[in-house]
């Protein structure tokens, strides 16, 4: 399965080495891209590696704040199922923040984690949403910032949870996970090349 690194339209131009130093992320995968390299050029190297923890942990990285969430978002309904008056907390209010990323919404979000069960791994959404805008929360907290790349590693962590539920088709979810990410990047609501477990909550993504 080939996939297209072009047209990411959504990510920013900045290389991909300046990008992981302010997220305080560190690839395990070799890189032969040099230093200036671009997104699209280090996310075909890695896919070509068949480097995929790499490549969710990149990703991460590079989706704007809102398409990032709403990513994680999505790898969270893969296994949880569609939208339902069960869902817990954290999820349905980061997609509602997806929806309207106000800080009330990113409020919202943060109340869940205080109430959320132990095991539940959708926290990664709320937190993912939390750091967002790149400061510790809503309110007084605005005034400091957050752990570099609190956001990115929320939304990437969110996406290992949802491969390590569906590890009976590790691959075939893996490269469901990239490809959506890369909708994404396109521009795209996520569902343009991938479709799995009814991922929608309801309400597609508006443009950011």
């Amino acid at each position: 399965m080939s996939e297209n690194f072009e047209n990411l339209v959504k990510l920013p131009a900045d290389p991909v080495a300046k990008l992981l130093s302010h997220a305080n992320v560190l690839l395990k995968t070799p890189l032969q891209s040099p230093p200036s390299a671009a997104a699209g050029v280090v996310l075909k190297e890695l896919y070509d590696k068949e480097a995929l923890v790499d490549l969710l942990r990149l990703l991460g990285v590079l989706l704007p704040p809102r398409e990032r969430v709403w990513w994680a978002c999505m790898a969270a309904r893969d296994y949880i199922g569609p939208r339902s008056d069960k869902d817990p907390a954290s999820l349905s209010c980061s997609e509602a923040w997806v929806r309207d990323p106000s800080e009330e919404n990113r409020d919202a979000a943060r109340l869940t984690l205080d109430h959320a069960y132990i095991d539940d791994d959708t926290v990664n959404c709320a937190l993912s949403v939390l750091y967002a805008p790149g400061t510790l929360g809503p309110g007084d907290l605005n005034q400091y910032p957050a752990p570099a790349g609190a956001s990115e590693a929320a939304a990437f962590a969110m996406n290992m949870v949802a491969l390590s539920q569906l590890s009976d088709k590790f691959e075939e979810h893996g490269r469901i996970l990239v490809a959506r990410a890369l909708d994404i990047a396109r521009g795209g609501n996520g569902q343009g090349r991938a479709k799995a477990a009814d991922p929608d909550p309801g309400n597609e993504k508006e443009e950011a």
